[in-house]
């Protein structure tokens, strides 16, 4: 692939921040996002009778748009990323509900169904995450500069909103705890995540990918509280303006993070090094002569 470093420029430069740092923001903002991403997925494919495989077509169009923006992007952008993330949710969704349920327009039992789907989804994310470790990246999502670093990031992420979706279905159908208590339990299992980060030496990669993982049948059972009818505990909203409203919702945090990211920009990081042997790997883009930046304050996990 080409690099995005500048002329003249050596593997040895700094290389810019394109992701963002794991704020309070960045939780709000990944699940509103993946939420958006479920109801849009439902408005599409289920509301306007497109079916799984047409709408998963038309996401896919749009997060293959995104994700090359990203990726040849020369600093963080956050309304470039967050599309990138909805995307992902997007595809995802369509994905997952393809595997497990197969062809049509509703919840037809022709795909693996919702248990076979989170365990081979699992297995695939673990096979990510192993060829991610093999290429000696950095794991550490606030840290990775390297241009195949980014590309393992947005595929893990990908797999991992597949896999919220798949397990999160399992958990509320399969199960039988029905929405609002597969809800209730993933809120309780984020709480732990939360105080295992707070108040212990718990790995902060594995944390923050299980975190990553849950936020999205999270946001799956928030988005079914917005559109399902009221006799079903839901608000009544519809498809449609439940996504309209979290539309909104995505909107304005976006534009907090743009306010945040421009009052106090990310400074440039240390050229990546391989994780094994040490030298320093090419950035994905390096700052241009003269720039300077400050480094975020960042508030929490």
């Amino acid at each position: 692939m080409k690099s995005l470093t500048r002329p003249g420029s050596s593997v040895s430069d700094p290389a810019l921040r394109k992701l963002p740092q794991v704020t309070l923001l960045f939780w709000l903002l990944k699940s509103v996002a993946v939420t958006l991403g479920e109801t849009s997925g439902d408005l599409l494919g289920i509301t306007f009778g497109l079916g799984y495989a047409t709408t998963a077509a038309l996401f896919l169009a749009f997060f293959a748009a995104v994700v090359t923006a990203q990726v040849r992007a020369a600093g963080f952008h956050p309304a470039l990323y967050w599309s990138v993330v909805l995307g992902t949710s997007m595809v995802g969704t369509e994905i997952s509900d393809f595997l497990n349920r197969g062809f049509g327009h509703g919840s037809a039992p022709d795909g693996i169904g919702y248990a076979w789907g989170t365990i081979l989804l699992t297995g695939l994310l673990a096979g990510v995450f192993a060829m991610w470790w093999r290429t000696g990246q950095t794991l550490d999502v606030e840290n990775i500069t390297g241009r195949s670093g980014e590309i393992l990031y947005w595929i893990a992420i990908l797999v991992s909103n597949t896999l919220g979706t798949s397990s999160g279905d399992w958990l509320a159908d399969d199960t039988g705890l029905g929405f609002r208590n597969a809800f209730l339990l993933i809120a309780a299992i984020m709480l732990l995540i939360f105080a295992a980060y707070r108040f212990t030496s718990a790995n902060r990669i594995v944390l923050f990918w299980l975190a990553f993982i849950l936020t999205r049948p999270l946001g799956a059972a928030g988005g079914d509280s917005l559109t399902k009818p009221t006799s079903q505990g839901g608000l009544g909203w519809g498809t449609l303006w439940g996504s309209v409203a979290l539309l909104g919702s995505l909107t304005a945090l976006v534009a907090c993070q743009i306010r945040q990211v421009h009052r106090h920009p990310p400074a440039p990081h240390p050229a990546p090094n391989d994780r094994r042997t040490g030298p320093p790997q090419r950035p994905n883009a390096t700052p241009s002569s003269g720039d300077s930046a400050r480094e975020p304050t960042p508030t929490q996990f």
